[in-house]
Parts: C-alpha cells; structure tokens; sequence
C-alpha cells in the first residue's frame, strides 16, 4: 500500500483524483434547496454548523412565511429563530436573516448582490458562505472550503491544513480553475460517502488507497 503510494508525485495525485472524481460524481447536484439567490443564500447560512441534510428540512417551514427580502422583514427575528432552531445557533442565525434581508432591499433593489465584496458585507455571511453563493448561483469560479474538504486536502497531502484560508490558496493553486465549482461539489460528496473523519478505511478507500 506504502509503495504504491510514493509512486505518485502532488501532480500525478491531483490528476487521480480529478479522475476518480469525475467517474464517481459526474454531475454533482447542489445539495442544498433552493429556488433562487435568496434562497440559496439563506440556506447555506443556516448550514453553518448544521447538516445540509436538516437544512432541507427546515427551510420548507421558513418559505412558507418569508421566501423574499421583502417578506422576511416583515417576521419578526424571534418568529424567524423560532423556525430555524433546529439548525442550531438560532438567535445569531435569525438576527442575520432579518438584517440581511432589510440590506438587500435598502441597498440592492431586494437582490442578492454578484460580488464577493458585497456578499461577504452581509451579516452572517462569511467567505465561505460568499464562495458557495458565487460558485453556485452565479458560476463564477470559487472554491468554498467546509469540514470535508478541509479534512480531504488535509489527507491527501494537498495542503498543511494549518487553516482552512491555506487550504482553499492550495486548492486554487493545484486544481484548474475551470474545475473549481464542480470540484468543490464532488469532494463534499466523496468525503460523505468515502472519506468520513471517523470510521475511515484507508484501504477500501478509493482514492485513499492509491495515492
């Protein structure tokens, strides 16, 4: 197992594991809900500590009161809080979500702006949650680092993993840009399915196990 693995140089993994990837994940489907920009936005800041699989399962409630900037400032924070509690950290989450919305209209005609910039100015918005709104809403590329990835690059020898700004400046630096959103997709997938932080077999592991 050692063996094959020094076999292979950073170039040569990152090749495999572009390929592994891609057989695996062919079109990898955003795994949030969402109908819009807002939507998207909203959901991946309640993802923040939170399974995306909970998120999908609360936002239905949210939308059915307030799926626009106009109609969320209309709740009050604490009807807001009140519905998102099973996402965790309510009380922050639900502050952001009103005052963001109240943002969006009195600065963006009630749009989610394009730009990094204007995003990461929102409340509750950090880079991470820009990066995935960007990449994925907006097709520009970016490379939004979460637990899985963090962990994955950290495995695979792709980065020194001191933290996870090192981590995406090493993602960006190894992987074609034109792969960037995909990719962030398909290694969120893999980490789920191949490569969880506990119970990992090293050598079942598809990608793991040869590099």
């Amino acid at each position: 197992m050692h063996y094959i693995r020094t076999l292979m140089n950073k170039k040569e993994r990152v090749k495999f594991i572009i390929e592994t990837l891609e057989d695996l994940y062919p079109n990898p489907a955003i795994p949030l809900d969402h109908t819009d920009a807002y939507t998207m936005l909203i959901s991946v800041l309640l993802s923040a500590q939170c399974t995306d699989v909970r998120v999908n399962q609360v936002t239905p409630h949210l939308w059915e009161r307030a799926k626009t900037p106009k109609q969320m400032v209309k709740l009050e924070v604490e009807e807001i809080a009140d519905i998102i509690r099973p996402c965790g950290l309510a009380p922050a989450k639900s502050k952001a979500i009103h005052r963001l919305s109240e943002i969006l209209l009195e600065k963006h005609n009630g749009q989610v702006p394009n730009t990094f910039e204007d995003l990461e100015a929102l409340p509750g918005v950090g880079h991470k949650t820009a990066s995935v709104v960007m990449s994925q809403v907006f097709d520009v590329p970016a490379f939004p680092v979460d637990t899985h990835i963090h962990r994955l690059m950290q495995r695979w020898k792709l980065t020194n993993g001191k933290n996870v700004e090192q981590t995406e400046h090493d993602a960006k630096r190894l992987f074609p840009e034109e792969l960037w959103n995909k990719l962030h997709l398909q290694i969120i997938y893999f980490g789920r399915e191949y490569c969880p932080a506990r119970g990992h077999n090293e050598d079942t592991c598809p990608i793991c196990s040869k590099i």
